[in-house]
């Protein structure tokens, strides 16, 4: 495992075992950030090698809402609007989070209007390895170059690239909504608190950051 990505050793195997979480730390309703117009939810046309997706973004409106939230943000990209308590209860979300991207995944195909638009893709190992990284890095450029977001859970600690850290020892789920350096480098799109709502980390940051949990694709 790379030395900058921390997990705790107290994830327990449930922790371990392709499931959800909830962060610690409510963010209220008021928090959510003001949504952009629908026109800024088409792609950003950018050099060859990068690509940016408008994100019409929504803070998560209390501390387990991560699924939810991290699919309506996705979703926005493709210029729809739902709401994440409608989303919650198609997912299954209680308190405790939601369970796996397995229970996003149908979700965001029900969504989009297509059955095979996203799939899921488990990374099981505690660190992501050269080839699930790679296929990462493509998964992603794949998908948003078809104008759509990737939806990942995650779980632990990680720095992005301008050196901040973010830290989700209990889990957490983000959407991925750009790239640049051909996916090298990665946009995120994070619901837990608008003051970082945006930031941008490596493929090799984020393949460890999901290991032991996995991302909806397409």
């Amino acid at each position: 495992m790379r030395t900058d990505l921390i997990r705790k050793t107290a994830l327990t195997a449930a922790g371990l075992a392709f499931t959800g979480g909830a962060i610690v730390g409510p963010i209220t309703a008021a928090d959510a950030a003001e949504a952009k117009p629908a026109s800024q939810t088409q792609s950003d046309r950018k050099p060859a090698g990068e690509r940016q997706l408008g994100v019409r973004y929504e803070a998560q409106p209390n501390f387990y809402y991560c699924g939810p939230a991290a699919a309506r943000n996705a979703l926005s990209v493709q210029g729809k609007d739902i709401s994440v308590d409608a989303m919650a209860k198609e997912m299954g979300t209680t308190e405790a989070g939601t369970n796996s991207i397995n229970d996003i995944t149908p979700v965001l195909n029900k969504e989009t209007g297509k059955n095979d638009a996203y799939r899921s893709v488990e990374i099981s190992t505690p660190a992501a390895d050269d080839k699930q990284t790679d296929k990462l890095r493509a998964d992603i450029v794949k998908t948003v170059d078809d104008g759509r977001a990737v939806v990942a859970n995650i779980a632990g600690t990680t720095t992005d690239t301008d050196g901040a850290i973010h830290s989700f020892e209990g889990g957490h789920y983000i959407s991925v909504v750009g790239y640049r350096d051909n996916g090298q480098i990665v946009k995120i799109a994070d619901s837990a608190n608008p003051n970082t709502a945006s930031y941008e980390v490596t493929v090799e940051h984020l393949a460890d950051w999901i290991a032991t949990r996995g991302y909806a694709t397409s």
